[in-house]
């Protein structure tokens, strides 16, 4: 059974999350259904991040195994055709090696986390930015987010119901750009990390936000960390502001001259 890999973009609103639940809409059902168009065994999907209800992706990575043998490209047009008018789009596709493997195989994951200041109310961007009223000080929170790179306990910017076995991380990066929009603001925060905690990203954000609206100074952000207490956290952000961004793997099946080649079928 040949493996490939899918690169898979998503608007967060209409599921609970990545993965299927009985009663509720997810992306990996309506993958999964789309493959059942093209091959009725059904095969099952596994991705590199279970994202929550309502968070978007740019570049989630998932793998399936198919009963025969596909060209990438047609596989991901076949599985677009099906998926419509699912807000779920294969970027492309390409045969992977039979031992990768989406989520193990992962050595880095990449979220963007989107901010506006604006006190217009959102048109293009609603429900795709954490919308505030008040400009923030980039400056102070990246001071603040310079205290969480490296290993560390996360018990605080962790959801009181995550299931990982251990709240130490080791966050790669932490960078903080602004830009302007029409009437505001934007804030991009980017992390990236081998793993991350249930609610971390967004729990990190939201304590950053209270740094650059001068609630908190930037040491606040260090005493949290230390705390190893939820109670110590900031606001949580909404999840509509997030993104999965993008996965790094030590064999990229979607580098050049990888899996996109023609496959042989004798």
């Amino acid at each position: 059974m040949p493996r490939y890999a899918l690169k898979i973009e998503y608007h967060g609103a209409p599921f609970c999350g990545w993965q299927r639940q009985a009663d509720h809409p997810s992306v990996q059902q309506a993958l999964e259904e789309a493959l059942r168009k093209l091959d009725p065994q059904g095969p099952s999907i596994a991705a590199a991040g279970r994202t929550d209800t309502g968070v978007h992706a740019t570049s989630q990575i998932a793998h399936v195994d198919m009963t025969r043998a596909w060209e990438p490209f047609r596989l991901s047009e076949a599985l677009n055709h099906h998926l419509k008018p699912a807000p779920v789009a294969i970027l492309e596709a390409a045969l992977a090696p039979p031992d990768f493997h989406a989520r193990f195989s992962a050595r880095k994951r990449h979220y963007l986390f989107r901010l506006q200041s604006r006190r217009a109310p959102l048109t293009h961007d609603k429900g795709l930015v954490w919308q505030i009223k008040h400009e923030l000080n980039l400056e102070a929170m990246r001071q603040a987010a310079a205290h969480l790179i490296g290993k560390h306990d996360f018990t605080t910017f962790r959801a009181t119901h995550c299931q990982a076995k251990s709240p130490v991380k080791t966050l790669d990066r932490i960078a903080i750009t602004a830009r302007p929009i029409p009437y505001g603001t934007e804030y991009r925060f980017e992390l990236s990390a081998r793993s991350f905690l249930h609610n971390q990203v967004r729990s990190i954000v939201g304590s950053l936000e209270h740094v650059g609206a001068g609630a908190w100074p930037p040491e606040r952000m260090k005493t949290a960390l230390e705390a190893k207490d939820r109670a110590a956290c900031g606001t949580v952000c909404p999840p509509h502001g997030l993104y999965l961004a993008g996965v790094d793997y030590p064999d990229d099946p979607f580098s050049e001259g990888g899996g996109n080649a023609p496959i042989s079928r004798t």
